[in-house]
Parts: structure tokens; sequence; C-alpha cells
């Protein structure tokens, strides 16, 4: 450092080196008023920096927190490299006071280079995030700082006595692309020069970096300006001031010159945690590369290089001599996957499929809705397609059915439709529940005509089922008024008493025949019983009673 002294002598001012017989004073004596005895005089000590001597500066090493302490970011390794984000840690966790760097000196170097290397996402338009500042911590006011935007990279000043802030903007510069970067901007006098991967250099011309910016009682803080808005959502892996001269000599040409390193964090470069170390514990994220297709070669070029292998769908490590197991996938025998999602025109209560010979698969789709009604579905081209509407009122269900070489169909309110063959005739039932003013109302046998082939007047119906016995061919169908009727080609041969039947289901065991009845509701409770009926003597009887609640499927169990 050197002496200026300021002499007044009357209304006489002049500068000079210091006398023989004044002794130096220490630095945070600048500005002091001196009695120098020998010259008689009053002398103002104005101290300037120099900053040839000091080293560089690792700002984010300063920043992180001490051994013992809880670590405010996370580490990430992303592309290979490691870097901290900072977004999730408080704005003052990551700051220190200019004090701890400025220890002999008050003054920002009027020359310098900042180094950072950093991983910037995407930004929007109109965003701006700090990568370093110096804030006055009493006026909270920003006195320099580095600031990066939208393909722009920013140098933000404030000079003293001076309110409009000053900026130095490098535009095109392509930083927030996601990609690691290392940036250095070197700044002397009214030059400002930006080397980014240790390319062509980008020169700028503007106002003089301050020769005297004071940074008494101002806080460094890295990856903000000290505020929640504006924090720098990228991924920070070094943050280095070099004082009085341009770092890029220093760092370029280099092997990687995305990651150049000047002075990277212990941390970032260590190996795993040991037993004992003294280091916080960073919550820890990394991104890897998985390579897809048959096997690839594992040697120790690879090792820790992971594979996928879709066919057995397991995943893979190399640790060097050969793959090693990290997930696999166990065998299944059966298993469902989405096929197609068929998107009805109201609120579907059942579906019912079957097929035509030489007309193909087709699919009756239940829909509440009268308009259209309900919709049949032909298997085209690998999927199902709208084939045709059909009139219900709040359909519930189908049942499709074929009486020797013909197809039938029936179906408001209806609840459910069955799908039946009598002899080579198909049919299709319907059970039509509710018109929106009455239960009482018809429930329809379609066959493959539009005509319906035989309308039964039904009360509520819920569910049709036909089904098969020694005495002939027989359909079933619940209604809301507590009865079953069981008709034998469509005239009515037995009443069943039920509470509420939402579902039947016959099977059969050996030579028994049954009916099974889902009960839901008496009118008082869902908590009732269910009832399993045995074909006995040419009609069905009580064979069981299974106590449910709400139990709205009966499950068919056929046995040869």
């Amino acid at each position: 450092m050197s002496w200026v002294i300021v002499v007044f002598l009357g209304s006489d001012c002049r500068t000079e080196t210091p006398p023989a017989g004044l002794q130096s004073a220490p630095s945070n004596q600048n500005g002091s008023l001196v009695w120098d005895e020998h010259m008689n005089s009053v002398v103002v000590l104005m101290t300037r920096c120099s900053s040839s001597d000091l080293l560089p500066l690792d700002l984010l090493t300063r920043a992180l927190p001490r051994p013992g302490q809880a670590p405010p970011t996370q580490m990430v390794q992303s592309r290979g490299s490691r870097g901290f984000r900072l977004a999730g840690a408080e704005a003052t966790a990551l700051s220190f006071p200019a004090s701890q760097i400025f220890t002999n000196c008050d003054y920002f170097p009027s020359e310098f280079s900042l180094v950072a290397t950093v991983k910037i996402p995407n930004l929007r338009q109109k965003t701006n995030e700090h990568i370093f500042s110096v804030v006055e911590e009493e006026s909270d006011s920003l006195l320099l700082g580095l600031r990066v935007s939208k393909n722009r990279l920013h140098f933000v000043t404030t000079p003293p006595g001076v309110s409009r802030r000053g900026r130095q903007s490098f535009k095109d510069v392509g930083l927030d692309d996601n990609r690691w970067h290392t940036i250095i901007l070197a700044v002397s006098g009214p030059y400002a020069t930006l080397t980014v991967d240790c390319g062509l250099p980008l020169d700028k011309q503007a106002r003089s970096f301050p020769s005297a910016l004071s940074t008494r009682r101002s806080r460094f803080f890295v990856g903000s300006r000290g505020r929640w808005r504006g924090r720098f959502s990228g991924l920070l892996r070094q943050l280095v001031l070099v004082p009085g001269s341009d770092a890029t000599p220093r760092l370029c040409p280099a092997a990687n010159p995305a990651v150049a390193e000047l002075a990277v964090p212990a941390i970032l470069k260590s190996t795993t945690f040991q037993p004992g170390q003294q280091e916080p514990l960073y919550p820890y994220e990394a991104e890897a590369r998985v390579t897809l297709g048959t096997r690839p070669p594992c040697s120790s070029a690879e090792q820790g290089q992971l594979w996928f292998d879709a066919q057995s769908r397991g995943l893979f490590i190399c640790d060097g001599p050969a793959w090693t197991t990290l997930l696999q996938s166990t065998e299944r025998l059966d298993y469902l996957e989405d096929y197609q999602d068929l998107y009805t025109r109201s609120e579907t209560f059942d579906v019912e499929v079957f097929s035509i010979p030489s007309e193909g698969l087709f699919m009756a789709a239940a829909n509440r809705d009268s308009r259209p009604g309900s919709g049949i579905y032909r298997w085209t081209d690998g999927t199902f397609q709208l084939y045709q509407n059909i009139s219900t009122q709040e359909a519930r269900a189908w049942k499709h059915f074929t009486i020797d070489d013909q197809v039938g169909n029936t179906s408001g309110r209806a609840v459910d439709w069955e799908f039946f063959t009598v002899g080579e005739e198909k049919f299709l039932v319907v059970a039509n529940s509710h018109d929106g003013s009455s239960y009482s109302l018809n429930s329809v046998i379609y066959r493959c005509v539009e005509s319906p082939g035989q309308v039964l007047p039904t009360f509520g119906c819920r569910d049709w089922e036909h089904f098969r016995t020694e005495q002939g061919r027989f359909l079933l169908y619940s209604i809301n008024d507590g009865c079953v009727s069981v008709s034998s080609l469509f005239e009515v041969n037995q009443t069943l008493s039920t509470s509420g039947a939402y579902d039947w289901e016959f099977f059969s065991v050996g030579p028994y025949h049954f009916l099974a009845v889902a009960n839901t509701f008496d009118g008082r409770t869902t908590a009732i019983s269910s009832t399993i009926y045995v074909w006995l003597d040419g009609c069905f009887q009580v064979f069981q009673n299974i106590p449910v609640s709400v139990s709205a499927l009966s499950s068919a169990v056929h046995k040869q």
C-alpha cells in the first residue's frame, strides 16, 4: 500500500509523500487526522488498496456452512459434474460479511475478475436471477452484483454518491440452456470482458468501475441479492473473485472448458461419505444415463453405467467385471394392461360383449341419458367403434341371446343388459328401470334387426339373466317392487321375492342349477342377505342366505 498526505498550511493545499517523522497508521485509520510535530501541520491519511498481493478468493466455500452446521443447500450431480442447488436455502444462510475477505482494506478492488461455473435452466422473459451480490447492510442498497436473465448476463454497480446504478449487459450469451458453463468476467477501468467456456472474449465499454467502492458494513450474498425474489435457480459449482488481474489465462485453454476449475469447493470433488468425516452431510441428487437395448459391454471403462433390459424388465449397474442387478420385475402369470379408452355419451352402468356370426364382435353400453340412448359398438380394426344408437331410458344393463337362427337384444332407466342364445338365434335383452316419472316400463328384447322381437312389461327392472335347464330356456329379470319374474320363452314362469335386487347370476355345479341374487336395500337398511336359489321340481327354491352389505355383484362359479 502507499500513503497520500494532504497537508493543510493556512490556505495552501498540496500533496506529497509522507515525511520521515510521520509514523505509518493502520489501514483502518483511513481518512484520520494526524499531527506531524516535525512539519507542525495536520495531515489527512488516505490509503490506496493494492490488489496485487491478494490471492483468488473462493466466495462459494466461504458461504457454505462450517463443520457441525446443517447444510442449507442440496448437492446435485448433473452431466458428470457436481454443483449446489441454492434455491431452497435462506438468503442469509449463504452470506458472509465483506470484512472477512477485505481484512486490510475496505475498498473493493478496482481491477478484478469473477469466475463462475453455472448450470442454468431455461429462464422466462423478464426473469432476473442473482449469481452473487454485495449489499450494504444498513440501507439494503446494492453495491454490485452479477445476475443472469433470458440469454443475457448483467454486471451491476452503484458508484459512491450516485443514486443511479450502472449496468454492463452481455447479450446472446446462451447461458440458460441447462448445460454447464464457466464464465470469466474481467473488469478494468471502463472495460469489461466476458469469456464463456474459454471461447472468444466479448468486450464492453461503459462507465468506469468505481476506483473507491467502499465495502464497509456490507455483506456478500451467494445465489441471491439478500431477498427471496431474484434467487438463483440453477446449479453453482464455483464462484471466485480474483483481484487485480484477468483470470482467463489461469483457466484457458482447458480439456473441458465448460467446467474449467480455478477454486472448486472440496466437498464437490470428494468421494463418497467416509465414517468419521467432519464435513456437513448434504442432501444428494444425481442424474444418470441409462442404456437401452441388448446387453452392452461392462468393463472398468463402463463402471457405474446403468442398463435397462426392456425384455426382462430389469435395471442393472456395471460394477466393473459384470452387470449387477438393481431392480428385477417378478414374473407374472397374468395381468391387464390399458388397451382402449372408450368414451360414451353419458354415464354408463353396464356393458355386454357378444358376437354375431359373419358380422363380428359387438359391445352394448347401457347409458343413463335417453338422448341419444345406449350405444352398440362394433370391433373394427382392433378397437370398438360406435355402430348404432338404441333409444333407452336410463339404461342400466344389456343382455344378448340367440334362439335358433335369430339374433336379438333387449334393454326407461335400463339397468342391465344380457346376451344369450336359444338354439341358433341370438338376443340382447335390456332391463328398463325408470323414465324420469314412472317405474312401470317395458323392457325390450332386441334381435339383429332394428325392431324389437318382443316387449315385456316390467316395473323398475334392474337386471336380466338368461339360463337353461332341462325344462327349457328362461329369462329372469329383477324389478323394484321386491319381486322377480322368471319367464320361459318369455311367459311368466315364477316370481321370487327380493329386496332391491341389483344383479343376478346363473351357474351350475354338477347336475344342479343355481341362481344368485344381489339384494341391496329393503326400504330400511342395506345390511341384508343375498340369496342363492337351487332349481328343484321345476322351480327355484331358497338354498342359502348370505349376509352382505350393499352387495353390488354376485360372482358366478361353474364347475364341469
